[in-house]
């Protein structure tokens, strides 16, 4: 007896928890190769090893890298949440004491903060919009 031939609606709901459950996989393995490359208690070498041990074995890798070092994942998430949200607020505290000269150097220091990604794109071309218009 098929079951998927009898319930069509069964079939499309395995097929839809099947790409829910690839992506996920997807996006934990880059979050995990994200904190490899990010953090800084590891050595060239430690991240190497890592990198290839997620790489050959990548169920095993990923579940040990969590069980080892992911208590600190989160704790690095925050202080680069925290590193961000510093130099925005710098960066606002400067636009609004009115120390850059000219409206380029505005726009460069902006377009830093764009690229470091203090800032998304939505902000940037919101405060290039207001800059250009007090120009």
């Amino acid at each position: 007896m098929n079951l998927a031939a009898d319930y069509p609606l069964l079939n499309s709901f395995w097929t839809i928890l099947e790409i829910f459950f690839f992506v996920l996989w997807i996006w934990l393995v880059i979050t995990v190769y994200v904190d490899i490359f990010r953090s800084r208690d590891l050595s060239g070498g430690g991240k190497a090893l890592w990198v290839l041990f997620v790489l050959i074995l990548p169920v095993l890798g990923v579940l040990v890298y969590l069980i080892i070092r992911g208590g600190k994942m989160h704790e690095r998430a925050v202080q680069q949440a925290e590193v961000q949200q510093d130099a925005l607020r710098g960066y606002i505290q400067q636009m609004a004491a009115g120390a850059p000269a000219s409206t380029a150097d505005q726009l460069t220091k902006l377009a830093d903060l764009r690229e470091r990604g203090v800032v998304s794109a939505e902000e940037f071309d919101r405060e290039k919009a207001k800059l250009l218009s007090h120009a």
